[in-house]
């Protein structure tokens, strides 16, 4: 009888432990979105977006962290890490990058200007805006290296082609140079600005034919006539300044 007993006692444990290893588990979903803004050579933004579903119970957080590149960096992979853990997850990261500098005067002339460069989901724009120009079209160029050393600029080397294409009007099917950014005018009195979009150019990537840190703007004393090899017969570099993060 008492040998029955256990057998019984033993039973009913082992029926309790399948049930309790066969009882669904609440599920738990996280989604983290990472929106990364450049706000100066020094500082950096992150805003974490944070849902955390439970069981279809859906809850957000948001956390802004500011402070130094590497400093901010190190505290998003700590948050990902904590919050994604064994979870079944999505991550979503946008990065935005914002550069500005000044063009320097080049060959004698007194041409200056500001240019700003900034990315986001995929697209670089340039705007820039120069001043001390003789009215008219002129050209606008990225070149090799970020080396405006020289009186004239020619530090800067020839057109940025990582491509080893002709030099040509941007988007020409018979080819045309990463740097082949074009023409713009400037008015009565000297100034002028262009605004130019791209998905072949990044600020910082690991691609070579991409990347534009390293190189630098010129400004020409004329027109690119987009045909003439190897630089579209533009004239003097008047105005200069590498990119540099």
């Amino acid at each position: 009888m008492k040998t029955l007993s256990i057998l019984i006692v033993n039973l009913l444990l082992a029926v309790f432990l399948i049930s309790c290893d066969t009882k669904p588990k609440k599920k738990k979903h996280a989604e983290v979105s990472i929106e990364m803004k450049k706000i100066n050579d020094t500082l950096l933004r992150a805003t974490i977006t944070t849902i955390m579903d439970k069981d279809g119970n859906a809850t957000e957080e948001v956390e802004v962290i500011e402070g130094a590149p590497g400093v901010v960096k190190a505290k998003v992979e700590e948050h990902k890490s904590k919050v994604l853990h064994d979870k079944p997850h999505q991550i979503h990261q946008k990065v935005e990058k914002k550069l500005q500098f000044s063009l320097e005067a080049k060959s004698g002339s007194n041409t200056s200007g500001t240019v700003t460069l900034f990315e986001k989901e995929g697209y670089v724009t340039l705007e820039a805006h120069i001043n001390g120009l003789d009215e008219g079209v002129h050209a606008i160029h990225i070149h090799e290296k970020a080396d405006c050393s020289a009186d004239n600029a020619t530090s800067s080397g020839g057109h940025w082609n990582p491509t080893f294409q002709a030099h040509g009007a941007w988007g020409d099917a018979n080819g045309f140079h990463q740097g082949d950014i074009g023409n713009f005018t400037a008015d009565a009195n000297g100034h002028g600005m262009i605004t130019f979009k791209t998905d072949l150019w990044c600020i910082g990537c690991d691609d070579k034919e991409k990347n534009l840190i390293g190189k630098a703007i010129i400004v020409h004393q004329g027109e690119d006539d987009l045909t003439s090899q190897p630089s579209g017969s533009a004239g003097a570099r008047v105005s200069c300044s590498g990119i540099i993060l």
